[in-house]
């Protein structure tokens, strides 16, 4: 991967052109693919100069490692707003299983991107994933103090429960046009209560 330039923009107008450089990279690697998105795409998606893009960034390897760490800063604000207002963890897992499978139907494109990482930048890949994991086994293992759940491996019951989201997301939210997400959210939040078990 190229170094990244840490070119962070001062002004308005530069933080709008590299936020313009940004969604145009999500916008054309989210369709292409990595591989065949170039940065001549990138720039003529953005109306903005080859020349531009090199004030923001080194190449097209930091554009996609930041739309990666983007999409889970996105992701994690997102469920944080929707979580704020639950009253104990199985109410924060149903809102924050609604705000994951959101962000899916809003940023198809992103969320393509975060698993096209996977091959391209895997340390992104593992940054993104590791983040959340660490983050949601800490609220899980809080929630155990409180007594609102039963005891448990918190960083396995987290991976577990994050691969339960994801896999809703590529099945309900991105192979089907219009799906139902409350309908999806209540009957994954009755397993995720209540499990197999009768």
């Amino acid at each position: 991967m190229t170094k990244a330039t840490n070119a962070k923009p001062k002004t308005k107008r530069g933080i709008e052109r590299r936020a313009q450089i940004l969604a145009a990279a999500e916008k054309v690697i989210g369709q292409q693919g990595f591989a065949a998105a170039s940065i001549a795409d990138i720039t003529r998606a953005a109306q903005t100069a080859l020349g531009t893009f090199y004030i923001y960034f080194s190449g097209k390897d930091e554009v996609f490692r930041e739309l990666v760490q983007e999409m889970g800063h996105a992701t994690r604000a997102q469920a944080a707003e929707r979580v704020a207002g639950a009253k104990n963890r199985l109410e924060s897992e149903r809102a924050g299983l609604m705000a994951y499978l959101t962000v899916v139907r809003d940023r198809p494109m992103q969320y393509r991107i975060v698993e096209e990482a996977r091959f391209v930048d895997p340390q992104a890949y593992r940054e993104y994933y590791t983040e959340f994991g660490k983050a949601y086994a800490d609220q899980l293992d809080q929630a155990v103090a409180k007594g609102e759940i039963s005891p448990g491996d918190a960083e396995i019951r987290a991976w577990a429960l994050m691969g339960v989201a994801k896999t809703l997301g590529e099945r309900f939210v991105l192979w089907e046009d219009d799906v139902d997400l409350e309908r999806v959210v209540d009957e994954a939040h009755k397993f995720i209560c209540n499990g197999l078990a009768p």
